[in-house]
């Protein structure tokens, strides 16, 4: 094909060359030249690809033969362009409408005594799975084989379809249900390969002829690079599967063009075991190598080359699918019968010339048997492929006649030869009664073969999926094991965890009684001391008291003593008093020095009491201090104690909950322990 749009913006250049001038036969890309049957250049057209491609096969699958087209390359090379294209449009239309279009012309050009009937399927392989796209609630069909050997898709949808706009409409349907995706490298890339089947029977009603022929017209999705097509999630999925069954299909073809292998690995695809036959059995089978031309592309368009060439080495054999009536059956063996008498006169000719040769005579040429004559009748006509079976039917006859004597027959024994020949003829349609039996009785075993091969299939299938159910049974009973040993161990912790909370809370009650205690020690040493000091504020006060009355009293005595020397010294003193009142002043002064004696130790005595009371009142306040501390210790206990017994409360939740669930799980343990019990029983069951 030319270059794309994409391929031109990113400056992709044109790397293939036609080396061969005129010839359309080879190519050649990074200096390696490719021989093909058929080479087409960017220029051409889909009608020219379809006229030396396609058309060819439309005139076997008529005649009886087998047929398969079908478009490999990597994404975005043209394949379902070239396959489907744009249906309606006369120019832009592919192999598949036009194919269509020729087979019901060639039908309606053909004799009126033929009659034909012909069936469609579509389905798609996505995902290595068999999905029937005209009926979408078929998603895994299976594939199975005929009586032949040959496989074919069971299940899948047929269409009986009489014109090719109901075969047009089948393939809108179908394509409306294909899984496409866009990527990097392509708009519409398909996400499946996709089969679309034309099964053609048709019946001379003069003579009751039948042929068959089946044609498979083969989409398949691209191979893909994800660095290049950006492919992610779902559609990286699919990628993987494309390319997963393309490598099968290289594998197969590798394995067809050694052909010293004697295995091929059909089963390892969906794709390969549907085209089983297309590949290296009764098929004519065209494949049509899309390659892109962009140097972008060139590792890719070289591995598509690659796998054509080897492609090109398989050779098929194929036979016309024809089906003999009775009728046709014993018209053949009439020919056979009619053969073998002309033989047999041919013998006796021969047997009469040379007993007279031996006798002696001499055979005039005109009584001479003609070798050539005798050559041609002896030598067997070519039957046709499909019909080497029936060429036993002729020579059995003859046998008896390579023993008739030689020499002339006397009428006795010409009697007894017809005798012989008839009796003979009554044991060769007694034995084609016994093959026709024996044939019968071989179908019927083929049939209970199927049926036990899908009785046995199926019983694989089940076995298989109990072991599947078995293992995830198994895989379900280690994983609750191993939640029941992390739920022990969590209830291991939890107690453990509880012990300890346990030990914290009686260590803390036991440090709350002790700081009681010594609360109450200090209350009562705070008592004590509260009582000392207001015995001594009492001392004090009564000791003012008395002093006050003291100085009271000094003071009044002094006044008075005042007063008195006052009022005397007013008066006139005369000498005689003089001597009284000094006496009185000595008396006076002595007095008070004496009370200044007794103040000044008064005042001491009360600056050591005002001392001691300073000190009784810090150790008051210190002593209110460490009560305040006390209290605020005792609000910190409590408030602990009750998050330690909120603590202890959600622990006893969590315990109670923690068992009811490892009850719980023993429970599930029990049900586990009968279902293991059970699946040894069940696996004993299926080993004996």
């Amino acid at each position: 094909r030319p270059l794309n749009d994409s391929e031109e913006k990113a400056g992709s250049k044109f790397i293939v060359k036609f080396p061969s001038g005129g010839e359309e036969n080879c190519i050649s890309i990074g200096g390696k030249v490719y021989l093909f049957d058929k080479v087409f250049k960017p220029n051409a057209t889909q009608e020219k690809v379809y006229n030396e491609a396609a058309k060819s096969i439309v005139s076997d699958v008529l005649c009886g033969y087998n047929g398969t087209i079908f478009a490999y390359g990597q994404t975005s090379s043209g394949k379902t362009h070239t396959m489907e294209g744009v249906i309606g449009d006369q120019g832009k239309q592919g192999i598949i409408p036009r194919i269509v279009n020729d087979i019901f012309n060639h039908i309606y050009a053909m004799e009126e005594n033929l009659e034909f009937h012909i069936k469609v399927s579509y389905f798609e392989i996505y995902m290595d799975k068999i999905r029937d796209l005209l009926d979408v609630s078929k998603v895994n069909l299976s594939v199975h084989e005929d009586k032949n050997r040959v496989p074919f898709v069971k299940g899948a949808t047929e269409r009986f379809v009489s014109s090719p706009d109901e075969v047009f409409e089948v393939i809108e349907e179908g394509k409306a249900n294909r899984h496409i995706a866009v990527t990097n490298m392509n708009e519409h890339s398909s996400r499946s390969h996709s089969v679309f089947l034309i099964n053609v029977k048709q019946e001379n009603l003069e003579n009751e002829k039948k042929l068959s022929g089946k044609l498979y017209l083969v989409d398949l999705a691209g191979s893909e690079k994800v660095s290049k097509t950006g492919a992610e999630g779902t559609v990286l999925d699919e990628a993987k599967n494309i390319n997963k069954s393309l490598s099968a299909l290289g594998n197969v073809i590798s394995a067809l063009a050694d052909g010293n292998k004697t295995h091929i690995p059909y089963r390892d695809s969906k794709l390969t075991r549907i085209l089983q036959e297309s590949l290296g059995g009764n098929a004519r089978t065209t494949i049509i190598i899309c390659c892109s031309p962009a140097s972008f592309n060139e590792s890719e368009t070289k591995s598509t080359l690659d796998f054509g060439r080897r492609a090109k080495t398989i050779k098929n054999v194929v036979t016309v699918n024809e089906e003999l009536t009775a009728e046709e059956w014993k018209r053949r063996y009439e020919k056979e019968k009619e053969k073998v008498g002309r033989l047999k006169g041919k013998l006796e000719k021969l047997e009469l010339e040379l007993s007279r040769w031996r006798q002696g005579e001499t055979v005039n040429p005109e009584e001479q048997v003609n070798l050539q004559e005798a050559i041609e009748a002896v030598t067997p006509v070519a039957p046709p492929p499909e019909t080497k079976k029936d060429v036993v039917l002729g020579p059995m006859p003859a046998t008896p006649g390579a023993g008739i004597m030689v020499g002339s027959l006397s009428n006795e024994e010409r009697q007894k030869l017809e005798e012989e020949r008839e009796r003979l003829y009554q044991q060769l349609d007694d034995k084609d009664e016994e093959i026709n039996q024996t044939s019968q009785y071989v179908e019927k075993l083929k049939e209970q073969m199927m049926e036990q091969e899908e009785l046995i299939a199926s019983t694989r299938r089940d076995f298989e999926l109990l072991q599947q159910e078995m293992s995830r049974i198994t895989q379900e009973n280690e994983s609750s094991k191993e939640e029941v040993k992390e739920v022990l161990q969590a209830l291991e912790e939890l107690a453990v965890n509880y012990d300890q909370k346990s030990q914290e809370v009686e260590t803390k009650n036991k440090e709350n009684e002790q700081l009681t205690e010594e609360l109450m020690q200090k209350q009562s040493t705070l008592n004590a001391t509260s009582s000392e000091l207001q015995q001594l504020k009492d001392m004090s006060t009564h000791q003012r008291r008395r002093i006050t009355e003291m100085l009271t009293n000094l003071l009044k005595d002094l006044g008075e003593i005042g007063v008195a020397i006052g009022g005397e010294g007013e008066m006139k003193l005369t000498g005689d008093s003089n001597g009284k009142l000094e006496e009185e002043f000595t008396v006076a002064r002595l007095f008070i020095s004496k009370m200044k004696s007794e103040v000044k130790n008064l005042v001491q005595r009360c600056q050591g009491l005002e001392t001691y009371q300073t000190d009784c009142n810090k150790k008051i306040s210190e002593y209110e201090k460490d009560l305040g501390e006390c209290r605020l210790l005792i609000s910190q206990h409590e408030a602990r104690m009750r998050s330690l017994q909120e603590s202890m409360k959600e622990a006893e939740n969590k315990k109670r909950a923690l068992e009811e669930n490892v009850d719980a799980l023993r429970e599930e343990c029990a049900s586990m322990k009968e279902a293991e019990n059970k699946k040894r029983a069940l696996e004993e069951n299926v080993d004996a």
